[in-house]
């Protein structure tokens, strides 16, 4: 196949891809605007540490076709299995970002760089690890496997 018939064909395939996932995307409640993020992580935190988990704090908002497309690949096969397994996720809703600044701070989250943003915490509420350049910003030009490589670097060790 020549390599402008070959691009052409791999262009068009990214472009159907994008357009399915912001169909899929479109509508989709993730992030509660009356939650407590407040009290939802001090939840997660009991869960985590009684179940041996980390927490993701994933800041976002519904609008944001980005924290759309993320959520949709924790929920696809293998990133579903591994978060359910490793992980209690607490979405934190930024709002058009009026929302839950302080708690991003709290986490060091700067929210400028755009969302989503994840911050990785530890069973006692440490935090272990926070996005402050934007890593995911794009999420929808990356594909499901960069989700998988993060859950798979933060998830907890095993013990011995």
């Amino acid at each position: 196949m020549p390599k402008l018939v070959q691009r052409s064909f791999f262009a068009v395939c990214a472009l159907i891809l994008l357009t399915s996932l912001a169909a899929r995307a479109q509508g989709r409640v993730i992030y509660s605007d009356t939650a407590d993020a407040h009290h939802d992580i001090a939840q997660a935190i009991v869960t985590a540490h009684h179940e041996h988990k980390r927490i993701i704090l994933d800041f976002g908002g519904n609008w944001c076709i980005d924290c759309q497309v993320l959520d949709i690949y924790f929920h696809q096969p293998p990133n579903l299995e591994l978060l359910q397994d490793n992980f209690v996720l607490v979405h934190v809703d930024i709002g058009h970002y009026d929302r839950n600044a302080d708690v991003a701070a709290k986490y060091g989250i700067p929210l400028e760089h755009g969302v989503p943003k994840l911050a990785v915490l530890d069973d006692q509420g440490r935090l272990l690890y926070g996005q402050v350049k934007g890593e995911f910003k794009s999420m929808s030009k990356m594909d499901a496997s960069s989700v998988t490589q993060f859950l798979n670097q933060w998830k907890p060790k095993a013990k011995a």
